[in-house]
């Protein structure tokens, strides 16, 4: 019996508090429809080939190289071999990389894929273990060091005019702070004190994504976590901002590759 008949797919989600979602998974075939998170994506294979098509090329991941996914760059996942895959990733929200930053364009990795051995030694630290507990002053260093290991990676863009962070950081705050509403534009550009073009695009830039998606993400995020109390997935979308069940679907795949529902039959606790 092969490997692929023998296990199931899995994911099992560190439940270890702390500010970065960190999974285990394994998948025997075919992992994730194309998708794209406003998240970065960081991670190592453990065992098997695990390919992925991104920016227009396929992708293999062998066990010791660093996986570095861009916010919001489409992306997909499989077995690249009949063994699968098993892997471990880190999402790491581009705000807590401009809080070390301070306003800086977000550090792009070409290809999605490195063997640098600052970002390995970097990510260890995430990527040991999903039982180990961060101190939170350890957790703080963690996340200092990846995201100047990032920014070293991928060298600096040339020919790049200022970011007004500060301004985006407002809009930003906003948001957090009226999900439950219907958010407009105009909105951000009042509390922002920025135009809505310019602020648009420093968003992208200092976030990694568009301030609608980034709306859109945060209200998946308070739907994943109601799901994953026992919420009933129409009530959970309608409590999080969606207006129905299908309307969320959608947009759940859209973000992470797969529906609802198989995301619930995958988790491992």
């Amino acid at each position: 019996m092969s490997r692929r008949s023998a296990e199931r797919d899995w994911v099992r989600h560190s439940q270890m508090p702390g500010r970065i979602e960190r999974i285990e998974a394994y998948f025997s075939g075919h992992g994730y429809d194309p998708h794209r998170h406003d998240t970065y994506a960081i991670g190592r294979t453990l065992s098997g080939v695990q390919s992925f098509r991104y920016r227009r090329a396929m992708r293999h991941s062998l066990p010791g190289g660093t996986l570095v996914l861009h916010p919001d760059e489409v992306h997909d996942g499989m077995a690249g071999t009949d063994e699968g895959f098993r892997y471990r990733m880190l999402y790491i929200d581009p705000v807590l990389i401009q809080q070390v930053l301070g306003g800086r364009p977000l550090p792009f990795i070409a290809g999605g894929l490195s063997d640098d051995i600052r970002l390995r030694h970097a990510s260890e630290s995430f990527l040991q273990t999903m039982d180990h507990a961060f101190e939170t002053l350890e957790e703080d260093d963690a996340i200092y060091d990846l995201a100047h290991a990032l920014q070293a990676v991928a060298g600096q863009r040339r020919g790049r005019r200022a970011f007004d962070y500060v301004a985006a950081e407002r809009a930003r705050a906003y948001i957090h702070a009226h999900l439950d509403t219907n958010i407009a534009l105009d909105d951000l550009e009042h509390a922002s004190g920025r135009d809505r073009w310019s602020l648009s695009r420093d968003f992208r830039a200092l976030f990694g994504t568009s301030p609608y998606r980034y709306v859109t993400l945060r209200r998946l995020d308070h739907c994943r976590a109601l799901m994953h109390a026992g919420v009933a997935l129409a009530d959970a979308a309608l409590i999080a901002g969606f207006f129905d069940q299908s309307h969320m679907t959608r947009h759940f795949i859209r973000a992470f590759g797969l529906s609802p529902a198989r995301w619930l039959g995958m988790l491992k606790l």
